[in-house]
């Protein structure tokens, strides 16, 4: 395309090109711009509109070595440069001087083997490769930008470096991966930036980058240049330990929390950051006695009232807290003070938002593109095209991204159920099924065992925890056994069944018995959490506290015996904010909790419990060593309706158990005989109903002795008095087994 007529001592390039220039249309700059030509000199062209003169300056120097002209368009500068001299741009503004390496001077950049492993879905270390990269090439600084856009006609960076003007830095396309790059020098992090991009049938709206590191507060929608993350760790300790923390007969409780509603400045006000929730939260976590804390989503989202599920940056945390190097000393800092951290991670769905991902280069490149595939209709959003190998690769590379680079210990993916199914949330005609004419979506099944073994093989002792609503099979399997991986599911069934229980008054609990055992029939086909989540205190559900029946009284009793109840029962813990000290409000996130309850006995009372039942959790192998094997647990009273009392024993290794007892009504139940298989005097570890619980104080022993009488087929038995509304934990006392 290039015409080497010479004109007034330059070459000068086809006008069709020089056209698309002005109207930034060009989809190779780099064949027309920078140095081209050998032998007795090159001649370099740079196109800078609205300068006023440019100069071609020694690259050592900065010797003045040609006046470049304009002899074709107004701001194509073109100039010659002598044999064996490399330039730098020194460029004239109307507000100033511009001194710089030319971008079109940079051969390739990104690799082919980078560009390769991308298109086959294998790049582990996108947060590394595509994006702004902050680097040195040939011994110059700057940052060099690459983005896929496979249909796109040009694609350019734009920022206030120049001026939000795309006709000034057009990118190079990498064929056949449809990577777009470019290095642009001298350019620093903090620098903000979009992807101006040229579609098939027309200019985009301004798009932020999908693999930024850094964005701009919200509601900005930009992507910043983000400071590579050289963080000095100081969690070894932590990470050595982690497989045996977070393994299955490890005590797991995990506190959920959305970070921008659990504590803000002087109430309501501004929300904290990174620095400030580290000094408030991890001791608070510490003392009630959790293992983990669980983040909903931090990564960058453009609304706030989506909690983080509708998010863009599948990379970069949310610059509402802070940097991202403030994000690793938070949980550096949670390691070093004994706190695992878990953060929900959304491959499911994104949002419409009109700088983001949808049809980012004019086609649907990251969702389906049939409205039947690629539109969730409940949450007006897209859904990745995970079948699609870029991005399958893009989303397990994001995965790794936060386990890695910034040492969390496990994702939980959200809405896996939606994914699983084409038909989700979806009626008759409105679904397209899949290659065998099924509902399952094929693509995410390999999507999702290919996260999981990618995990185990990259980040060994981290966890993936499935958020998945239905009776899809081997969900928490390996997937040598066919199974998705996983390695804890959340029990929603167990979380529906129970709180359909305990809402229900106790004097009709009796006609509801089986929602209480009717989960452990199917307690140990998976490994199980069981979430008592921020879903279950939001939009007119009520407040755990106060979802309970009855008066005042009764809501705290209720309370405090669930809390029992679920902590005594078979799988992992979860609690969202606020439920452990019996919030009465609704979640709201523009507001923090309700701390000032705690001036309360009652609530109190049931911030007292937790710390002791977490306590009494990890301290008492039975409760957690063998939580998803059958063998840990065994029914002793399951039948008894007219009484709505549960007993059972749960054992650990060791061979020591615990009697658990649940008496969910008012009434105290004297002289309730229970077999247990040991005689001897039995400790009361755990009554719910204590006074220091704000309880009545009813049945509260130190201990009790076994009587010779056999009882539900054990050889003796005990004698108890159960309490109103509430739960007894007791543990034999015998010497030889402790």
């Amino acid at each position: 395309m290039m015409d080497h007529t010479s004109g007034n001592g330059t070459f000068q390039i086809a006008a069709v090109d020089a056209q698309a220039l002005v109207r930034a249309e060009h989809g190779n700059p780099f064949a027309i711009l920078g140095p081209h030509g050998e032998g007795d000199g090159r001649v370099v062209r740079t196109y800078q509109p609205n300068a006023l003169a440019v100069e071609l300056v020694d690259g050592d120097s900065g010797e003045v070595l040609c006046q470049m002209e304009q002899p074709q368009i107004p701001g194509l500068f073109v100039g010659q440069l002598p044999p064996g001299r490399g330039y730098r741009l020194r460029i004239r503004w109307a507000d100033g001087i511009q001194e710089t390496e030319d971008p079109y001077s940079f051969g390739l950049l990104l690799g082919d083997m980078d560009l390769y492993l991308f298109a086959e879905g294998n790049h582990r270390e996108l947060g590394r490769c595509l994006g702004a990269q902050y680097m040195n090439i040939g011994g110059v600084q700057g940052v060099r930008f690459a983005v896929w856009a496979p249909n796109a006609r040009r694609v350019s960076v734009v920022g206030s470096f120049n001026s939000w003007d795309g006709r000034r830095h057009p990118m190079r396309q990498r064929q056949p991966s449809g990577v777009w790059e470019l290095f642009v020098p001298r350019l620093e992090p903090g620098e903000v930036y979009k992807y101006e991009i040229l579609g098939q049938h027309g200019l985009l709206p301004l798009r932020a980058d999908p693999m930024a590191l850094r964005t701009e507060t919200p509601p900005a929608t930009g992507s910043v240049v983000a400071e590579p993350l050289e963080f000095v760790w100081n969690d070894q300790e932590w990470v050595e330990q982690r497989a045996r923390r977070q393994d299955y007969n490890a005590p797991i409780s995990i506190y959920e929390l959305h970070a921008g509603s659990w504590q803000r400045e002087d109430g309501d006000g501004r929300m904290y950051s990174w620095h400030e929730l580290a000094d408030r939260l991890i001791p608070y976590v510490k003392d009630l006695g959790f293992s983990h804390i669980e983040l909903m989503p931090i990564m960058e989202h453009p609304f706030g009232g989506s909690w983080g599920y509708q998010l863009l940056s599948q990379f970069a945390p949310s610059a509402r807290y802070g940097s991202p190097h403030d994000f690793a000393a938070f949980v550096d800092r949670c390691h070093r003070e004994g706190l695992g951290v878990i953060l929900d991670w959304v491959p499911a769905h994104f949002p419409t938002d009109a700088h983001g991902l949808g049809r980012f280069d004019g086609t649907a490149l990251y969702e389906y593109d049939h409205p039947f595939e690629g539109f969730h209709q409940d949450w007006d959003t897209y859904i990745y095209n995970l079948g699609r190998n870029e991005v399958h690769g893009f989303m397990i590379a994001s995965a790794l991204h936060w386990l890695r680079h910034y040492h969390i210990d496990g994702l939980r993916v959200d809405a896996v159920a939606s994914m699983l199914y084409r038909d989700y949330s979806r009626k008759d005609g409105e679904w397209i099924p899949n290659k065998y004419g099924g509902r399952e979506n094929l693509e995410v099944i390999d999507f999702l065992r290919h996260l999981n073994d990618v995990v185990k093989t990259e980040a060994p002792g981290a966890l993936v925890i499935a958020e998945e609503s239905t009776a899809f099979p081997g969900v928490s399997h390996p997937t040598r056994e066919g199974g998705l991986g996983f390695d804890y599911k959340w029990n929603m069934g167990w979380m529906h069944d129970s709180l359909k229980y305990v809402a229900e008054d106790p004097i009709h609990r009796r006609y509801h018995h089986h929602k209480l055992t009717f989960g452990l029939l199917y307690a140990f086909t998976e490994h199980f959490i069981l979430p008592i989540s921020h879903d279950e205190v939001v939009h007119g559900k009520k407040s755990l506290l106060d979802k309970m029946p009855g008066d005042r009284w009764q809501k705290f009793a209720n309370l405090r015996l669930y809390l029992s109840f679920m902590w005594s029962h078979p799988g992992k813990k979860l609690l969202f904010m606020g439920c452990e000290f019996g919030s009465w409000r609704e979640w709201n996130h523009d507001h923090e909790l309700d701390w000032y309850l705690l001036r309360y006995t009652e609530h109190q009372g049931v911030q007292t419990l937790l710390k002791d039942l977490n306590r009494i959790y990890r301290e008492e192998p039975a409760l957690h060593q063998l939580d998803g094997k059958a063998e840990g647990f065994e029914w002793l009273i399951g039948d008894d309706e007219a009484n709505s009392v549960y007993a059972w024993l749960r054992k650990g290794e060791s061979g020591v158990p615990l009697l658990v007892v649940h008496n969910f009504t008012p009434a105290v139940r004297e002289n309730y005989r229970i077999g247990v298989p040991l005689e001897g005097a039995w400790s009361v570890l755990l009554n719910s109903d204590a006074e220091h619980y704000a309880g009545s104080n009813a049945g509260c022993y130190t201990e009790i002795l076994t009587d010779d009488q056999v009882s539900h087929g054990q050889a003796c038995s005990l004698n108890l008095t159960l309490p109103p509304l509430a739960t007894l934990i007791l543990r034999p006392q015998r010497g030889d087994l402790v």
